[in-house]
């Protein structure tokens, strides 16, 4: 039977990656973004895979709902969610950072995946089938200088998909965390403002993680048989670890 999954953030990165190789197996695709020119090249690119496409704002509840009502015959079924959509803005301290940074990356990171969970999670309920499958990140767990805000909303992601485990406990639902370190997309070019040259300063003199890297475990996680779940990948390219603990010295 053709399953269905619903991709927020499809336009790039993680979310794009996740449309191909989930259309690769033959799956249905809700692709979900802000720009619907996109949408619609990766539709073409997709070819004869079953796709619609939703073009909206998952931080404005109006139009996370207007979409779920929306959603054509043979996609409201939804077998799998995967809430893509984030971003991180700024990387100065928080006595210094711009508060409409952090607004944003609370609304679409945290705000966003609350949204689409809570109105697509009863149908799944009701069916005893399904899979919330949150994309968070290393940097929920680990912190590190300039993180503040980012860091902070995915240690939501993370004990979000804790608790939701927990109160879907004995229903047939799944719930996973995929959690990304160093990962070439756009992600420090949207976190820059558009800087590529500062973005890619980054990953100068590494092998970071792709956005096919995490599509394959995203995609792995998903087609594990009904009784397993994963509850939490963390994933890091092999050039990334643990510094030891900071420590300030004084000049005296």
């Amino acid at each position: 039977m053709t399953k269905t999954i619903v991709i927020t953030g499809a336009t790039s990165g993680f979310g794009r990656a996740c449309a191909e190789i989930f259309a690769a197996g033959g799956w249905r695709l809700v692709l979900c973004g802000r720009r619907r020119e996109r949408l619609l090249e990766l539709e073409e690119k997709l070819g004869k895979t079953a796709v619609h496409c939703a073009s909206f704002d998952v931080r404005r509840l109006a139009e996370v709902e207007a979409m779920v009502a929306g959603l054509p015959d043979g996609f409201r079924s939804v077998d799998v969610l995967l809430n893509s959509a984030g971003l991180a803005l700024g990387l100065n301290p928080a006595q210094t950072a711009d508060l409409d940074d952090w607004e944003r990356m609370v609304d679409t990171n945290i705000k966003g995946l609350f949204y689409m969970t809570r109105l697509l999670l009863p149908k799944m309920v009701e069916r005893k089938q399904g899979h919330i499958i949150n994309i968070g990140s290393v940097a929920g767990t680990w912190p590190y200088p300039g993180g503040n805000a980012y860091g902070a909303t995915k240690a939501f992601v993370a004990q979000f998909s804790n608790n939701l485990r927990c109160d879907l406990h004995g229903s047939g639902v799944r719930v996973t965390n995929i959690e990304p370190g160093l990962a070439e997309t756009e992600f420090s070019v949207v976190r820059f403002g558009g800087d590529k040259a500062k973005a890619d300063a980054v990953y100068a003199g590494t092998q970071p993680l792709t956005a096919q890297d995490i599509a394959e475990i995203v995609f792995w996680a998903a087609c594990r048989p009904a009784h397993v779940n994963i509850n939490r990948s963390e994933v890091m390219p092999v050039c990334q670890s643990w510094s030891p603990l900071d420590m300030h010295r004084s000049a005296e």
